[in-house]
């Protein structure tokens, strides 16, 4: 059966988000919410560095992250200090809850794949991107 690697991208890629949502659902976070966490957790970032390192994955939909960002405020896992973004204790927690079970199913996900296979995949990926976006300037 062969395929061309997009076919292989957006099957994987459409497998990754389901197993992902899937995972995140059992606490009740989505998948932008667990990125929002899990970005800071890393540190405190104001509004605006937030957004700009998690476009990628937000898109420009102003109003989809801003539900997301109040359903994390409302549930009290983050909160605004000295106009930066910090995660509170009980986000902190939902953090590590939630970076347990990603974990695992990441390893599952990998299961059969060596570590030099992996990087081996990731590098190649990284060149091919880097050059598709190259030449679509």
């Amino acid at each position: 059966m062969n395929k061309p690697i997009g076919y292989w991208l957006k099957r994987l890629d459409a497998a990754l988000e389901a197993q992902l949502d899937s995972t995140l659902s059992r606490l009740k976070l989505t998948r932008r919410q667990w990125q929002t966490l899990n970005t800071l957790a890393e540190s405190t970032l104001r509004p605006e560095e937030l957004d700009g390192i998690l476009r990628p994955f937000w898109g420009d939909d102003i109003r989809l992250r801003e539900r997301e960002l109040a359903a994390l405020v409302g549930r009290g896992m983050i909160t605004m200090i000295d106009d930066r973004l910090t995660l509170s204790e009980r986000g902190r927690e939902k953090y590590h809850e939630a970076q347990r079970l990603v974990e695992a199913a990441r390893q599952d996900l990998s299961m059969g794949i060596g570590l030099d296979e992996y990087a081996m995949a990731l590098s190649v990926l990284e060149r091919m991107s880097l050059n598709a976006e190259r030449l679509a300037r």
